[in-house]
This record gives structure tokens, C-alpha cells and sequence, in this order.
């Protein structure tokens, strides 16, 4: 299942504690991994403090930038799912300060519900 994932954009959840100690340097004393996801390379990291989106950039994936962004900073939010002749769903999300939103596409057999129901927890719950 992991690589034909992968390869269709499906995102799948990580173990909290790998992604725990891979971004140990990054992390507050206090802070904990809650929940994780990945699609195809790149990745949702949802701690108990911020979303963390981390991009792997190039062929080998060498390139990786982490983006944080604590939970207040999230004004809103929104999914598009795929439509039917769209193969594509997007999750937008919106910044204190931004006009644009950060876009993330999923492929239409992604589980984009998934990351949305995680992040509405946090932004909402």
C-alpha cells in the first residue's frame, strides 16, 4: 500500500514518534507531535502547539524547507475537493497578514478529509 500511495498522492499517516525525534531541533522543550501526514514527500505535522508543512524540494529530496505556523495565525481555511473532471483537491489556508492563501494540492484519490478534520480540531476545537 505505502508506495502505490505515494505514488497516486494519497496521504498517509506517520507515526507521531519518528516524526518527534526528526524534528526534535526544531521543537519547543514542551512540544509534542500529535498527528502527521505525508503526500508523496511532502508533509502535515500538526503538534500540540503548530501546523508544521514541510516541502522536499528536487530530485533527491535533499532540499527541505519547514514551514511553522502556530495555530493563531490560521484566520481561516477551506478544502476544494476534485470534481469530476478534475483530478486535483487543494486545502487553502489563509495567514494573519497574508492575502494569499498557501495552497497544497492532493490527488483526487487523497484523503485531503483527513488532514482537514485534523486541522479543523486544532483551529477550532
Amino acid at each position: 500500500m505505502g508506495l502505490l500511495d505515494a505514488l497516486l498522492g494519497n496521504a498517509t499517516e506517520l507515526t507521531p514518534d519518528k516524526l518527534q525525534k526528526e524534528l526534535e531541533p526544531f521543537l519547543l522543550a514542551d512540544e509534542r507531535v500529535e498527528r502527521a501526514y505525508k503526500v508523496i514527500r511532502d508533509g502535515f505535522v500538526f503538534t500540540n502547539k503548530r501546523l508544521i508543512l514541510i516541502d522536499k524540494q528536487g530530485v533527491t529530496g535533499s532540499k527541505v524547507e519547514y514551514q511553522s505556523i502556530p495555530y493563531r495565525s490560521i484566520i481561516r481555511f477551506a478544502k476544494e475537493s476534485a470534481g469530476t473532471f478534475d483530478l486535483d483537491a487543494e486545502l487553502k489556508i489563509w495567514l494573519t497578514g497574508s492575502a494569499e492563501p498557501i495552497v497544497k494540492k492532493f490527488n483526487k484519490s487523497a484523503n485531503i478529509n483527513e488532514v482537514y478534520f485534523v486541522l479543523s480540531q486544532h483551529i477550532l476545537g
